[in-house]
């Protein structure tokens, strides 16, 4: 009965401890068919256990390095399941309502042209921006640590020569400084535009110098 303790003899607590780390219903089945008890539950078994922290020792998790027992084995032909299986190459619901084919082009939220240029993994790779397919298509892959940036303020000109890869630590300067003190990029007359990237560029190379002598 809920609520009401069990008693156990010190025999059958030492009988308990001895199989903790036997698989619970076969120590229940077991402790009863040794004492004769019906009055205790599997669930009475368990509680007792954990009362005196007698843990079995398995978390149902692999350790590490562990082999499954199923690995390399081959899962039995089944009618019924083979029939609802998804074929290689296959799309159904929305997500052959959302395909759209390699080529296509959309524009972001942010007014970036992305082309789709495979339909393989990753999904995140499906689309490009335009300007760096242009761009690389020109020049080359982008050197690590740069980024394009847009010349003429207009995203939807993914013309080649209107990007210019520059190291990404030029863009902050580029948006006009930590506290603004400057006219960003963007927001210059074309006619200044040539200058502040080209001031940006030598901020960025000086504070690089500064930072490579302090390590030395």
């Amino acid at each position: 009965m809920k609520g009401t303790c069990i008693p156990y003899s010190a025999e059958e607590l030492a009988w308990i401890e001895t199989r903790k780390t036997e698989p619970r219903h076969e120590t229940h089945a077991g402790f009863c068919a040794e004492f004769d008890r019906t009055d205790v539950t599997l669930q009475n078994l368990n509680a007792v256990c954990k009362r005196n922290g007698w843990l079995t020792g398995r978390t149902g998790r692999y350790d590490p390095g562990t082999t499954p027992p199923n690995k390399g084995k081959t899962m039995p032909f089944n009618a019924n399941s083979a029939a609802t299986r998804f074929q290689k190459g296959q799309r159904t619901g929305r997500a052959n309502d959302l395909w759209k084919p390699i080529g296509t082009e959309r524009v972001t939220e942010d007014g970036y042209i992305e082309r789709k240029v495979h339909d393989g993994l990753p999904m995140q790779s499906r689309w490009q921006l335009l300007q760096r397919i242009e761009w690389e298509a020109a020049n080359g892959p982008i050197p690590a640590g740069y980024a394009l940036k847009c010349l003429n303020g207009n995203k939807a000109d993914t013309s080649a020569s209107n990007w210019e890869a520059v190291p990404r630590g030029v863009l902050a300067r580029l948006n006009g400084g930590r506290f603004k003190k400057r006219i960003a990029f963007d927001a210059a007359a074309p006619e200044l535009k040539p200058t502040l990237m080209a001031v940006a560029r030598l901020e960025h190379q000086a504070h690089t110098l500064r930072k490579r002598a302090s390590q030395a």
